[in-house]
């Protein structure tokens, strides 16, 4: 799926827009506005993202794997089908517990 667009009007599994790659984090933007923006993201087993904040809330609805959230430096154990929402300008970092893949929604207001 990773070269293929992702289409308006059609309907899709959010696990194929991304693929895994070993030793990285890949991600695809699935709708980029002024008011919000829709990415999902495929992180390798021990791969993750370092700590900073967004101004604005962020949704994260784990799509398969396991992941570890920390916000405010306290960690938060997600797996498949959970969610969490990291507040506006606190800090938070993500760590692949095993490969997984996530939903992130970033609304803009």
């Amino acid at each position: 799926m990773a070269n293929k667009q992702v289409m308006k009007a059609k309907g899709m599994r959010l696990e194929e827009v991304v693929d895994y790659q070993k030793g990285s984090v890949v991600s695809r933007e699935i709708i980029n506005k002024q008011t919000a923006t829709v990415t999902v993201f495929a992180f390798d087993k021990g791969q993750g993202l370092s700590e900073h904040v967004a101004p604005f809330d962020v949704f994260v609805y784990i799509l398969n794997g396991e992941a570890k959230i920390f916000i405010l430096s306290k960690p938060h154990l997600l797996k498949k089908g959970e969610m969490i929402i990291m507040p506006a300008n606190k800090p938070h970092a993500l760590k692949a517990v095993r490969k997984f893949k996530m939903l992130l929604v970033m609304i803009r207001s």
